[in-house]
Parts: C-alpha cells; structure tokens; sequence
C-alpha cells in the first residue's frame, strides 16, 4: 500500500526520487522518507606514497524523513542542504509510508538503518514474526529506535554481512515469515540497490545507463516503459548498467521484458483539478479502448481467452472474486452471468473467500478474479487458492505485468489506462463492459442464447429470437462510450443534489436486481471520499427495517433502470417520498411516469438493462465527487485509503 522508489544512475537522484514519490501519493501515506548514499570526506590530509596529499571520501547513507506529506519531506530535504551533498550518480531510494506498526511519526518513517547506519532499508507488507526477532536482535545488542516491524531487517542484515550483500540479504530473507517488498542500500557497496519480493508488488524499469526500482508503474513512466516484474520468491541486484534476477535461493531467472502500453501524459492532470474528476470523464474513452477489437461491427465478440468453447462450456459454477468497487463490478458479473449464460455463480468478497475452506471442483468451477491494479493482497490469496485446487482462473485487470496477470491462466485486460485516484471510477464501468461482454461469450459457448448464425440456439433468454437479444447487447455495447459520454452532461445536476446531501450525515440508496447493484457502489463512493454515511438497500427491504431511517428531507438515490422491476421500485419511491425524503432518480429517459414521482430526475440514455450499470454509475461518481469538493475533502487521497491494498 506504500510507495517505493529507487534510483541507480549517473542522474541527479534527488529530483527522481520526489517526482516518482509524488505520482505515488494516490496509494495512501502518513509519512515519507529517502535515502542517499553520499561521501563524506574521512582523511583530509592523506599523504600517499607519491608524496601527493589527497583528500580522502567514504561512502556513507544519510536519511531524511518526516510524518506528514511530500511538502513536508521536500521542505526538511531543503533544511538539511542533502540536495547539495546528493551528486549525480549516487544510489538512492524513497518512500512513502501508510502507518501499520506504530503510528505515523519521524521515526516510524522510512528508511530504517541499523546500529552503525551501514545499510538502508524501505519495506512494503508486513513482517509477521517481527516481535521475536526484535527480541533475539535486542539481547544481541542492536538498539531499536523506532516501533515498526521493518527495522529488524537492517539490523539482521547488520548480523548476516560478511562482504557480500546478496549473501547478507539471503540469509536475512530466510528470517523473515510475511509479506514483504524490501529495497535494500549498502554503504559498503554504493553502486547498487538490492530489491526482494514476497508477496508485495515491486517493478524495475529498465532505462538508458540507469535503472529504477518502484511499487508501482507510475513512478516509471516518466523514464522508461521498459519493465520487469518481480515474481514471488526472487531479489534482484540493480545496477545502472543491469538488473540481475535469482531466487531467494541464488538460481538465476530469465525475466521477460514488458512493454508498458500507457502513455506518460495519461498519469497527468491537465486541464482537471483531481484525478478523480479526470477519470471520470476519461471513461467514455476507456470503454472505447476497452470494447475496442473485442466487439466487432458485425456483432462478434473476440475475448482473446485460450480456453475452447468446450472448456467453458463445462463450467457449472463461476466464482467472481473481487475486494472493493471490483467486487461491485463481480455483483454486476453474477448477475448477467446467470440471466444470459444460465449458469450458478457467486460473487464473493475476497478476504472472506480464502478463509471459508471453499469446496472447488476441477473441470466444473471457474474463477473469475477482478482487480484494477491485479496486486490486491486478499484476491491473490483467493486465486491462488483456486490454482491449488485445480481450478482455472480467468482474471480481469487493468494492469499488464501484475500478479495476477501473471499467475492466472487467462487475462483480460481493462484498458482504461493509468487510475490515479484512490476511489475507483474508469476502472469499474470497463471491469463491467468486460464482464458483459464475458457473460456473452459464456453463454454463446454454452449455447444458452441465439447468436443468429447456428452457433447457439439453446433454451436460454435469447432461444428461438434469430439473434434478437445477441445483436441487441453487442450493439448497446458499442454504443457505451458515446452513451457515457451523454452521461457526463448531467454533471450540474448532480452538483445541486451535493449540495443537499452535504447537509445530511446519512444518505441512503435503493434499487432493485441490478440497480441494486450500482447502488452499493454508489454509497461506497459516496462515504469513502465525502464521508458522509452512506448505505444502500435492496428497495423491497424498506418495509423490513429501512424505512425506520427515513425522516423529513434525508436524501435518498433512487435507481429506476430495470424494465422488470420499474413498477415495484416505483412503489418504494413512494414509500419514501411518503415520509418525506428528497429523491434522486435515475430512470431511462423514455420512462415519463418514473420521473413525474422524483424531486430530481437524472435521464439515462435507453439501452438494454443489463448494460445500465456502465451508466448509471457515473452520475453517482459525480455526486460523491462533488459532495467531497462542498465538504472540503481531500479527493483524490481520502484518510485512511490506499489504492492498492497489497496486505490483508
């Protein structure tokens, strides 16, 4: 969930390590630190054989870090004039931290040194056995200045050294049970960084004369799209001329080089004044690029899967396993899956999946997991409790080179490109593009719905209609974009119902089958970047409890999309004008009736219920958006929030 970067090159190292720690920020931190081996001149007057009188240099790591933000860090830099001693080709790394083992301090902060300050360490994930090391180290005589887990490891690496680094941090890495992502600087050897993964995500982008290491590909792009990810189990060694990859156990690795398809200009604000608001409007885009090859203008649908229609078609049971705003996307997934493909599935919050014991069935279960950033610590854990059981999986991501692309047996890729801010937005409408246009293919390879040409006639919502249904969603679907974009012009509206949510501590959602849904992820959005309370309900539960709730003037989000359902929401939007809420609607524009019963009407462009969701998505972004900017909130990095939520 912390930020990490690290430099080795003939460049000025300071500016990269502030710039890539900036672009980090999103992921969440209370604090933040660098580290610089610099010299430091030891013998003044050394006299050598020659009769010449030199001065003498020796390597030395000097730290400066902070509780607070980059401002901060930047400023304290500036007071301690290091950006004078930092000259260009020293070795050096930064971080920001997101507090676990004591709280957000200037000690707690990284990096961590030992006793003797010889070795520098930044550390993501948790050391899990940390308490009884500290304690076998403090008897051995090593002070402890700080109260995080992390500090064990210079003081191991202190223990283990013998001349040779990577034989220092082996032996150090065999101590250490947990998830760890650990940058590693040696005064002792000063041309080089030593990086190890274990179960926390670290990348290495491969540059002109100069590598940098970094828990995140944003912090790269503004040097290089070359990368190379770290796999469980393995360390480099990072020099300007090369990175060296083996084991843990010293087996050298070939590493696969991957070429980063986002464009630098991506990660920047422009014209925006967050993040947030900047992917939301992107997402007409992002469709465009996600749907792009993948839905043809014939009404095809070309996934790129590996697996043959028969493989599909022998899956009972799909798993949809998901954290978060992807887990309100796997909703979405179960949903549509059932109705077009006619087969069970489960969507599954990801930290409950992998402590159930779940029964998986090889041949006949299939894995969905979905992750914007593919290195959430709990849906790797569920994936790779499948693999363990023989089961495929079949991730959906938005990030090429992650570990979850590379650990599951198929990917498809989100192309929304880079998300910065912490709340989910681009990100869930093309995971829910994707999961349609999955739960098509599903249902074409097992027949359960009338593709029009012989391939699939079987006794599902589509039999019989010559390719009605098929043609229908496969057009709406290349239809989003523009539809998406339709729903941005609706940004003012929504920005006056802010205005009345901001005077309440509770709002509350309703919808019913997939509006209920959306409605999840609207009170998520709503509460993690306003936070105001906010919660959803499936609108037939009022009577059982929910309306208790509802008092005069409480805002209320009504989601009317569902032709199905529209009736009965109807009467559950009555029940809550009845005692007085004020109501936002989201209805179809073509539904009259809907609207003329709504305090405000937000219009959704026609198209077939099952892809509503995509839309209806957006104008509850905008509200949390614009309840947080009333509320004076910090959009883009909310308290308490990362992004990537790389430890359980």
């Amino acid at each position: 969930m912390c930020g990490i970067v690290g430099y080795v090159g003939p460049k000025k190292a300071l500016p990269i390590l502030i710039d890539g720690l900036k672009r980090l920020e999103y992921r969440g931190y209370d604090s933040a630190g660098v580290a610089v081996v610099t010299r430091v001149q030891d013998h003044p007057t050394l006299r050598l054989d020659d009769g010449v009188t030199r001065t003498s240099f020796r390597p030395t790591i000097e730290v400066v870090k902070t509780k607070g933000r980059m401002t901060d860090l930047e400023a304290k830099i500036g007071e301690s004039r290091l950006d004078e001693r930092a000259r260009p080709g020293v070795v050096a790394m930064g971080h920001t931290r997101w507090a676990t083992h004591g709280v957000p301090s200037d000690r707690n902060a990284h990096p961590h040194t030992g006793c003797d300050g010889q070795f520098a360490v930044v550390h993501n994930g948790i050391i899990e056995n940390y308490a009884a090391l500290k304690e076998e180290l403090q008897k051995e005589g090593h002070t402890f200045r700080s109260e995080t887990d992390t500090e064990v490891v210079p003081h191991l690496l202190e223990k283990y050294y013998q001349g040779d680094l990577e034989e220092a941090v082996r032996a150090t890495v065999r101590r250490l049970k947990g998830a760890f992502a650990l940058v590693i600087a040696s005064a002792e050897q000063p041309d080089r960084l030593v990086v190890v993964k274990s179960s926390s995500p670290l990348v290495m982008g491969l540059g002109d004369g100069e590598n940098i290491v970094a828990s995140d590909i944003q912090a790269l792009l503004p040097h290089t799209r070359r990368v190379v990810v770290l796999d469980e189990g393995e360390m480099a060694v990072v020099r300007r001329d090369g990175v060296d990859v083996t084991t843990f156990t010293g087996v050298p690795v070939e590493k696969k080089v991957w070429e980063v398809p986002w464009d630098p200009i991506q990660a920047e604000l422009g014209t925006f004044p967050h993040f947030m608001l900047k992917e939301i409007h992107e997402q007409p885009r992002a469709l465009r690029d996600t749907l792009a090859g993948r839905v043809s203008e014939d009404g095809d649908i070309d996934l790129g899967l590996k697996m043959s229609d028969a493989e599909l078609a022998a899956a009972e049971r799909i798993y949809l396993v998901a954290c978060g705003t992807a887990y309100h996307a796997g909703l979405v997934g179960r949903y549509l899956i059932e109705r077009l493909a006619r087969t069970a599935a489960e969507a599954d919050v990801a930290s409950e999946f992998r402590y159930r014991d779940p029964i998986l069935r090889p041949g006949k279960d299939l894995m969905v997991v979905i992750s914007q950033s593919g290195e959430t610590a709990d849906t790797l854990a569920a994936l790779r409790e499948a693999k363990r059981q023989g089961v495929k999986v079949v991730a959906i991501t938005n990030v090429r080179g992650s570990s979850v692309d590379r650990e599951a047996d198929e990917t498809i890729h989100t192309w929304a490109g880079p998300e910065i801010a912490v709340a989910s937005t681009k990100a869930y409408t093309t995971q829910i593009a994707v999961l349609t246009a999955f739960a098509l293919y599903l249902a074409r390879a097992k027949g359960t719905i009338d593709v029009g040409d012989g391939r699939g006639a079987g006794d599902g919502e589509g039999h019989g209609d010559g390719g009605e249904l098929w043609r229908r969603l496969a057009g709406d679907l290349r239809a989003l974009p523009q539809k998406a974009q339709a729903m941005l012009a609706h940004e003012a509206a929504v920005k006056e119902f802010a205005r009345e949510c901001v005077q309440w501590h509770d709002v509350f959602f309703i919808g019913r089958g997939l509006d209920y849904s959306v409605a999840m992820e609207g009170q998520l959005k709503l509460k993690e970047i306003s936070y105001i309370h906010a919660e959803a309900y499936a609108a037939g539960e009022l009577k059982h409890g929910t309306l208790a709730l509802i008092v005069e003037g409480v805002p209320v989000v009504a989601l009317a999309t569902q032709d199905a359902l529209k009736d009965k929401t109807a009467s559950n939007i009555q029940e809550v004008k009845a005692r007085g809420a004020t109501v936002l609607t989201l209805v179809k524009d073509t539904d009259k009736e809907i609207t003329q019963q709504s305090n405000r009407v937000i219009p959704v462009p026609d198209t077939h219920d099952y892809l509503m969701p995509a839309l209806t998505a957006i104008p509850l972004q905008l509200l949390a958006y614009h309840a947080a900017i009333l509320r004076g909130c910090d959009v883009d990095k909310p308290r308490n929030l990362a992004k990537s939520v790389t430890v359980e």
